[in-house]
């Protein structure tokens, strides 16, 4: 589904991308973590052809992203922070966004807009939206277009506990459609449940990639959560003492 193979990403002298080699199938819910700046977000906008890498290669279904964006018609991507007009309704922003994607041979998923009552607020303008409600409007635009891949950036920020069962519930009917969904939360217990793999990055470097379960027998620890905080201790622990090296 989508390879990517040795990618640099610079800024000035800071090493945003070491070295990034990863491949990414259909079915797998991959839960992106790391500390801060460990480059995440840069990974994420390199996959979408927002920022364009020093060196290395994605490729999406075996094909060279690179001069050829229409890959992205495939992609679903729901931000930490929109960017919407403010003087822009939601009900004009959605019809928008079917307008500009009308080439799509599907009807639209509009589950996630029923499900989260868009639809009774569909005149409201977006700059008098509650953080929550924006993040809705967000989530019901990433699942839009049935896309085969879905990038979801701390999806469950601002949102109450009603809705984050509704949003998970969707991850799932997903997940069981054998879709490649990934998923950036800083909060370990939005992902149990949800993620068949973590990718770990830290200061720009994938320190592993592996499957839960894998994960779960390598430290011994039922809880999912538990799990990952333990193997990111070791991790960091010898990824701390190999660079003092």
């Amino acid at each position: 589904m989508i390879k990517i193979e040795q990618l640099n990403k610079h800024f000035k002298r800071l090493d945003v991308l070491c070295d990034i080699s990863v491949f990414l199938s259909k079915g797998q819910v991959i839960s992106l973590i790391g500390p801060n700046a460990s480059g995440k977000t840069t990974l994420i906008k390199c996959l979408l052809g927002i920022v364009k890498q020093d060196s290395g290669i994605i490729y999406f279904n075996e094909k060279n992203i690179k001069g050829d964006w229409s890959y992205r018609h495939h992609i679903g991507y729901m931000p930490q922070i929109e960017r919407y007009p403010d003087n822009i309704q939601i009900g004009q922003l959605i019809n928008m966004m079917k307008d500009i994607r009308n080439n799509v041979n599907t009807l639209p998923d509009e589950e996630l807009i029923e499900k989260f009552e868009l639809n009774k607020i569909f005149i409201s303008k977006t700059r008098s939206l509650s953080g929550g409600t924006r993040q809705k409007v967000s989530a019901a635009l990433a699942f839009l277009f049935s896309p085969e891949v879905l990038i979801l950036d701390e999806p469950t920020a601002g949102l109450d506990p009603l809705s984050i069962e509704i949003l998970r519930e969707k991850i799932l009917k997903e997940k069981e459609k054998n879709k490649l969904i990934i998923i950036t939360s800083h909060i370990l217990s939005d992902i149990d449940g949800l993620a068949s793999h973590i990718m770990y990055l830290q200061n720009g470097q994938l320190i592993f990639f592996k499957d839960i379960n894998a994960i779960k027998q390598e430290v011994g620890e039922d809880r999912l959560s538990k799990a990952i905080v333990e193997i990111m201790k070791q991790k960091k622990s010898l990824y701390k003492r190999k660079n003092e090296k």
